[in-house]
C-alpha cells in the first residue's frame, strides 16, 4: 500500500471515528504529508525507523521547535500503531522513535487588576449600545470568565446559553459536552448584546443564524476574528506580541488556582482530558507566588 494513500486513510478515521478536531486532523495531515516527502512516498511496508529518524532529524537542522518535533513524532506512532491494527504492515517501525522532550512554556497570563480594568473600559464603550462593541465586551467577559476554548465559544448557539444558571453548554475536544458556569458580569455582559445587540447584527444577514456571537455581516463569528479581537485588547495588558483567546483561558485558570479552586475542578472547567495538563497552571501560581515573595520579603 502507499504511504500516501494509507495517510489519507488515516487522517479519515481521525475525522470520521475518532471524531478529532479539525486543527488536530489538520496537524496530523500536515505532518504525514511532511514524511512523506521526506521518504519520497515509498510504500508503506517499506518505511523502517532509520527514515523515520532522518525525517525528525531534518525537521532539526531546519529548526523546528522541540514541540513540533514531539507532535510529529506521535503522529508517525499514532499512525504506524493505526496502519498494523489495521493489518496494512506487519511490523511498526515507529515503536522506538523519540523525539527530543516538549518543553514546558508558561502560558502568559495578565494580572488580576489589568483584566479589571480592561473588562470595565469594555463595559464603558459598550454603554451606548453599539452592537459590536456589546459583542466584544461579551465575548471578553465569556472567554475570561468560563475558560472556554475559542472554538468552543464560536460553536456557542442561542439555546446553549443559561442566563438563569449562568453556564453554557459547549462541545469541546473529541465532541465532548460539558457545562462551563460563569459570573455575574458575564451574565449581564451576555445578556445585554442578545437584548440589544445581536439583533441587529442578526438584521445584516441574508440568513437566519442559532450562534450567538455574529460577526458584521451577521453570520456565526469565525475563530480568526475572536483572535484579532483578543489580540488587540490583551497585547498593551500582557505585552506579548502574539497573544490570543488561549491567553485568557490562561489568565481563568491562573486566576482561579490563585484564588484557592480545587485543581481537578479547575480540570472540569477547562475540559482537560489529564489533570497533568491542568497542572501547568500551578507552576504559574507558584512563579507568581515566588515573585512576590522576591519583592515583599526581608530575607528573600
Amino acid at each position: 500500500m502507499e504511504f500516501t494513500a494509507a495517510a489519507d486513510a488515516f487522517t479519515a478515521y481521525l475525522d470520521q471515528v475518532r471524531r478529532l478536531s479539525p486543527a488536530t486532523v489538520r496537524a496530523y495531515r500536515s505532518d504525514l504529508r511532511d514524511l512523506a516527502d521526506s521518504i519520497d512516498d515509498a510504500a508503506l511496508g517499506d518505511v523502517d525507523l532509520e527514515m523515520l529518524r532522518a525525517w525528525l532529524w531534518r525537521a532539526t537542522q531546519r529548526g523546528d521547535a522541540r514541540s513540533t518535533l514531539a507532535r510529529r513524532a506521535a503522529a508517525a506512532r499514532s499512525f504506524f500503531s493505526w496502519a498494523k491494527e489495521e493489518e496494512h504492515i506487519s511490523i511498526d517501525p515507529s515503536l522506538r522513535l523519540i523525539a527530543p522532550k516538549r518543553g514546558r512554556t508558561l502560558p502568559a497570563v495578565a494580572s488580576q487588576e489589568g483584566m479589571r480594568e480592561l473588562l470595565d473600559a469594555r463595559a464603558l464603550a459598550a454603554a451606548d449600545g453599539d452592537p459590536e462593541a456589546l459583542r466584544d465586551h461579551a465575548i471578553l467577559e465569556l472567554l475570561y470568565g468560563s475558560g472556554m476554548r475559542v472554538s468552543e465559544l464560536c460553536g456557542l448557539d442561542v439555546d446553549d446559553i443559561d442566563l438563569e444558571r449562568s453556564t453554557a453548554r459547549v462541545l469541546g475536544k473529541g465532541s465532548k459536552e460539558r457545562v462551563v458556569p460563569f459570573g455575574r458580569p458575564a451574565r449581564d455582559a451576555i445578556s445585554a448584546f442578545l437584548i440589544r445587540g445581536r439583533p441587529a447584527l442578526l438584521a445584516r444577514a441574508t440568513n437566519t443564524t442559532p450562534a450567538v456571537f455574529l460577526g458584521a455581516r451577521g453570520g456565526r463569528m469565525g475563530p480568526r476574528a475572536v483572535y484579532t479581537l483578543v489580540a488587540r485588547a490583551l497585547g498593551p495588558i500582557i505585552g506579548a506580541d502574539a497573544v490570543g483567546p488561549h491567553a485568557l483561558r490562561h489568565s481563568a485558570a491562573t486566576h482561579l488556582l490563585d484564588g484557592g479552586a480545587d485543581l481537578r475542578a479547575v480540570q472540569e472547567i477547562l475540559g482537560h482530558a489529564s489533570l497533568g495538563t491542568t497542572q501547568i497552571y500551578t507552576h504559574v501560581s507558584t512563579e507568581r507566588l515566588t515573585a512576590t515573595y522576591r519583592l515583599a520579603h526581608p530575607r528573600a
